[in-house]
């Protein structure tokens, strides 16, 4: 996921992230991309095949790989990132491990070359040289172009989008043959490189996982990315890449999404609500399963039949609408943790770093909690209730859900410095109950407001 790491879901709290100050300057190509709206942008991403040609014929399904011969096109992906701002962040307190990876594919075999501590541009340069490869980790954090694309494409897809630079020096390969829980889009920054991609053997993969050459057989793709090119394969596709000879390195931009969001991970997160709701009207679920079921191996006849029961009422309350359907925590895990809006930055007097919530959710929390915010924000006029119109200024950096059971709460998001972290650790939320309304106008970014971390709260709060 883009990668969402698991990598990056490590809890980093405790590491210090890169101060503002070390974002690298954006250069001043223009964009041959539609950055009006997060359509315009993809469709302009993967032209000349439009959007609906993409996602029929390409999506989930097969590879696509796009030459670009504008010089435009090539100069602007150059722009997105190169070696060159990988050495200049290098004086800005990048780490092993953390911000990127040395690595090198030996004998089939991925071979991690890190350091502990600091990297240093010297050391870059030496493992490139000794034909190691050099792989990012969402390097948006401190190109402004990268978060202006990913927040829009984060809209666009309504799942995480993560990010990768990868640059290879000539004549080598960082990884060996795998395939990816992720769907990917590569961009040709620098150089070239030459693809290969194979036959699933498990499509639309749900883990990572390395394949042995023995195993994957001939490539059904083999090709040169060039500069300006771009690159899609589903999830499960293997692949493997390599910089030909001639090229003194290669550089390219890995953007993956939709990593878990499939049907299935869909009902693990809805189903147990679901259930928990048609048991507090129904009382055949409440009753005891058979005597010494867990003791048997496997079930019988009459406990099958019995559970698919079960299954089918749930089915049909869903399709009837008398239950609703809510995945509370995989909204909840891409509000907290997407890019915030991009044009946050040039909103006058508003730093990032302390703007006000902006994204709400209803959802469930059986204890109350007491929340007291700064009185430079304080709310004036009526509060509205859950049932009144409000506009919102970015509509998609919020979702509203209300659980039925147990006690309805309202979970808050805020972007303290999201785009530094995007990633690479877990957001803060917290909740407080249904019965403290919010104004209107806390949706809306006040400069002096205080950021949720310096607001003053009281027991029970969760973070």
């Amino acid at each position: 996921m883009p990668k969402k790491r698991q990598v990056g879901r490590r809890n980093m709290a405790e590491e210090a992230s890169p101060s503002k100050q070390s974002r690298v300057t954006s250069s001043q190509t223009r964009s041959p991309l539609g950055l009006q709206s997060p359509e315009s942008l993809f469709e302009s991403l993967i032209q000349p095949v439009g959007t609906e040609q993409f996602f029929a014929e390409y999506w989930e399904k097969k590879p696509l790989h796009l030459q670009r011969s504008d010089p435009a096109v090539a100069s602007y992906y150059q722009s997105l990132f190169q070696l060159a701002d990988l050495q200049s962040l290098c004086s800005q307190g990048l780490q092993f491990y953390r911000d990127i990876n040395i690595v090198r594919c030996v004998n089939g075999k991925k071979k991690v070359l890190n350091k502990e501590g600091y990297v240093k541009n010297g050391s870059l340069i030496s493992n490139l040289k000794h034909k190691a490869s050099i792989q990012f980790h969402q390097p948006q954090r401190f190109k402004d172009e990268l978060w202006r694309i990913m927040e829009k494409l984060e809209s666009f897809f309504g799942a995480l989008v993560g990010s990768n630079v990868y640059i290879t020096p000539e004549q080598s390969q960082g990884l060996p043959p795998h395939y990816d829980d992720v769907e990917v889009f590569i961009l040709q920054l620098e150089g070239e490189k030459r693809w290969r991609l194979y036959n699933p053997t498990i499509p639309l993969a749900a883990e990572y996982n390395v394949e042995s050459v023995d195993r994957i057989g001939s490539p059904t793709h083999d090709f040169i990315l060039k500069t300006g090119d771009l690159l899609y394969f589903p999830r499960g596709t293997i692949h493997q890449a390599e910089t030909p000879a001639g090229v003194p390195h290669s550089t390219h931009l890995t953007l993956s999404t939709y990593q878990r969001m499939s049907w299935g991970d869909l009902l693990s997160d809805a189903f147990p609500v679901m259930l928990f709701d048609r048991s507090r009207t129904e009382v055949s679920l409440r009753e005891g399963m058979p005597r010494r079921l867990l003791l048997a191996n496997g079930s019988d006849v009459n406990t099958n039949r019995r559970l698919a029961a079960i299954l089918r009422a749930v089915a049909d309350d869903l399709e009837e609408e008398v239950q609703k359907f809510s995945p509370t925590h995989m909204k909840k895990d891409f509000i907290s943790n997407r890019l915030p809006p991009y044009c946050l930055q040039q909103l006058p007097g508003l730093c990032v770093c302390v703007c006000v919530c902006v994204c709400v959710c209803v959802c469930v929390c059986p204890s109350p909690v007491l929340l007291l915010f700064s009185t430079c924000v304080c709310p004036a006029g009526r509060m509205p209730a859950l049932e009144d119109t409000v506009f919102l200024q970015f509509k998609d950096h919020m979702v509203i859900t209300v659980e039925s059971c147990q006690q309805n709460t309202v979970s808050l998001f805020h972007l303290e410095n999201l785009f530094l972290k995007h990633l690479m650790r877990p957001q803060l939320w917290l909740q407080c109950p249904k019965a403290f309304r919010l104004n209107a106008d806390l949706f809306k970014f006040a400069p002096s407001a205080r950021h949720l971390d310096g607001i003053v709260r009281s027991g029970g709060v969760q973070s």
